[in-house]
Parts: C-alpha cells; structure tokens; sequence
C-alpha cells in the first residue's frame, strides 16, 4: 500500500492512472483546492494542519512509503485548521516557510521519517515522463540561444539556497524576469511582448538544494502556449530532473511554431 499525497496540476493523474492500471493498493491524501479526488473512494480529503490526521490514515493503512505529486501552495498559516499533531509540528514548517517552499517539503519529509513513512520519488511509476538529454524539436538552439541559455542556468544556480524559484527567461542576455511566487505561468503572463517573436528562453531547472524526489519543475502543453504568446523561442529543463507533460503534443507545437526543446 502506497500513501499517494497529492496537490493541483494534472502530474498526479498520470500517476493514479498508472498505478490503477498496475493494480497497486493505494490511498490518496488529497490536498488540492478543490478536493479533485472526492470521487475517488480511496481518497481522503485533509488540510495542510493535520498532520495527525494524515499520519493516522497513512498509519491505519499500514502505509510505509508515499509519493508527492502536484502543487500545494503555501498556507495561510494563521487560517490553517490545526490537529494535535498539527499544533504539535507547525513552529517548524513555519520556521522552514521563511526559508522558502522546498524548506517546507524538506521539513515535512522529514516529519514523515520521524514516523517511520518513507518518501518514494514522485517518478517512481512514471519514469516516461522525463526526459534524457538532448534536442526533441527540429529547431535547435543557435549561438544567440546558447548565449542566452548558459546566462539563465548561471542565474539560478546562483540564487540562494531555499530560494522558491525555479524558472528564469533570457533575452539578448539578459535577465527578463525571474520566477516569482505566483510560479511560471504568472511570469510568462507578465512578459507577453508584441515586438518580439521567436527570441528568447525559458530555462527551468530544480530550486537549488532541492530534494528531487518531490517538486520537480512541469513543463507541458500550457507552457508551450504561454512561452509562445510571450515571444520566446524555446525551452530547457535538466535531464531526468523534471516532469514533462504532453511530450508528443509539446513536440508537435514546437515544430509547428518554430519553437526549441532543449533538455540539458
């Protein structure tokens, strides 16, 4: 039996489906805004406060291991409905939360292992969704692109270390916008540009110091569209160190657009 804690975005669809298929026992602690998996009889409805609650349940069905998949955003914490537990644990999520989103997960990773439940990388059943490295478009990148590539991996890899941004997009070398808390879509909302078409990148790697068996950076069919509409020409992830969504129809709308999709 497998504890499947899942949040928004379509990434943990692709992983109940799988696991449905492989006819794995699993339960699911939902903590998406809209409880998606109400319908599911398996699934369980909890709020981030309840870590007792989610620990009995994973518990009771003598769960052991569990997976992480989809995005959780980061709780009001004076809103949130604490258990025991919860009022127990919440000084060191909130004292992690200052430090950035990947703190928190580390944190509550942690307070799982203190409970003997092991985390499994989010990938485990769906190794498919990554991707080796290489150019999976017919366009490559040029001497231009490239320039402005290495200036995007430099300038996360510099950012501090819990810091919650995981994407950056680079313009004739220079820096156009760095992930903010609203995540990349709001970015690439910001920056739609009129005068420019097919310059450009988004790169978008793991936060520094992240534990890669949660939180990997998604790319899919979405961020295609959004980084198209924001004038870009093309996309870079780090190989086997992200979720790609949609890979045959992000290739097809690459090609079509005359876009790139480099996997570093």
């Amino acid at each position: 039996m497998i504890g499947l804690i899942f949040g928004d975005t379509d990434f943990p669809n692709k992983i109940l489906k799988t696991i449905k298929k492989r006819k794995i026992k699993y339960i699911i602690i939902d903590l998406s805004k809209s409880k998606k998996f109400k319908r599911d009889s398996r699934s369980y409805p909890v709020s981030t406060g309840q870590f007792g609650k989610i620990i009995n349940i994973l518990k009771k069905h003598s769960c052991k291991k569990v997976l992480f998949a989809g995005k959780v955003n980061k709780p009001n914490f004076s809103k949130l409905k604490l258990d025991f537990k919860g009022i127990y644990y919440i000084p060191r999520i909130i004292k992690a939360s200052k430090l950035g989103d990947a703190a928190i997960l580390k944190e509550i990773i942690e307070i799982l292992a203190q409970n003997r439940i092991k985390t499994d990388n989010s990938l485990k059943f769906n190794p498919e969704l990554t991707l080796k490295k290489g150019n999976y478009s017919e366009i490559k990148p040029n001497n231009t692109d490239q320039l402005d590539i290495k200036k995007g991996i430099k300038t996360l890899n510099n950012l501090k270390e819990y810091n919650y941004s995981q994407a950056v997009v680079v313009r004739n070398k220079k820096i156009v916008s760095i992930e903010g808390k609203g995540g990349t879509r709001k970015m690439l909302e910001k920056i739609k540009s009129k005068k420019f078409r097919n310059h450009g990148v988004l790169v978008k790697f793991p936060k520094k110091k992240q534990d890669l068996r949660v939180d990997l950076p998604t790319i899919g069919l979405k961020t295609l569209k959004q980084s198209k509409k924001a004038g870009l020409k093309g996309i870079v992830v780090k190989g086997k160190q992200h979720v790609f969504l949609d890979k045959n129809k992000c290739i097809s709308f690459a090609n079509k657009n005359k876009m790139f999709i480099l996997v570093k």
